[in-house]
């Protein structure tokens, strides 16, 4: 569990399923990632997320205020092994998604710091990586802040794509040495 000034940051459990398949119903939410989700199909891609921790140690958040415990998203890191021109299997793949109530209120932001530290300081990956609708501006936004920077445009289910890449702090200042 990561707690941030206003946030709790923990694995998901299935406990979370309403606030989630709430969340992925809602078209404004998932305008940039596809199509709103049937209670079905959020219930298997949460099952996922829960059991993604077991195989690799990591996976997504589900972000809760810290005071009053409501759901406001998610953030974290995953193995998509997403189909795409250029695969980067090793790497792993930033994710976030946030309520329509908890959007433009830095949440975002702070969860997905969080999150990356927590990576950084657990894993070490020596780089991390993301992929983002051109349309979304506020997810390339964070993205830039979190430390990405654009890669390729890869076509990702039919569909341009932006994806960017991070080096980790680690692997920045090891990069930094080797300069010298």
């Amino acid at each position: 569990m990561i707690q941030t000034e206003r946030l709790t940051l923990r694995p998901y459990t299935v406990a979370d399923y309403d606030a989630y398949a709430a969340m992925v119903a809602d078209p404004i939410v998932v305008r940039h990632a596809g199509a709103p989700m049937t209670g079905e199909e959020a219930w298997m891609r949460l099952l996922r997320f829960i059991g993604h921790w077991s195989v690799f140690g990591h996976g997504l958040f589900a972000v809760l205020d810290r005071t009053t415990g409501q759901y406001l998203g998610e953030t974290g890191f995953m193995d998509f092994r997403r189909e795409v021109a250029t695969r980067l299997d090793t790497m792993p793949e930033a994710a976030w998604v946030f309520t329509r109530a908890a959007q433009g209120k830095g949440y975002a932001h702070e969860a997905a710091a969080a999150a990356h530290r927590w990576m950084d300081e657990h894993h070490a990956p020596p780089a991390t990586q993301c992929m983002i609708s051109p349309a979304n501006q506020a997810s390339i936004r964070l993205a830039e802040k979190l430390g990405y920077r654009p890669h390729d445009r890869p076509q990702y289910r039919d569909q341009d794509v932006y994806r960017y890449l991070r080096l980790t702090e680690n692997r920045a200042e090891r990069l930094g040495r080797h300069e010298d």
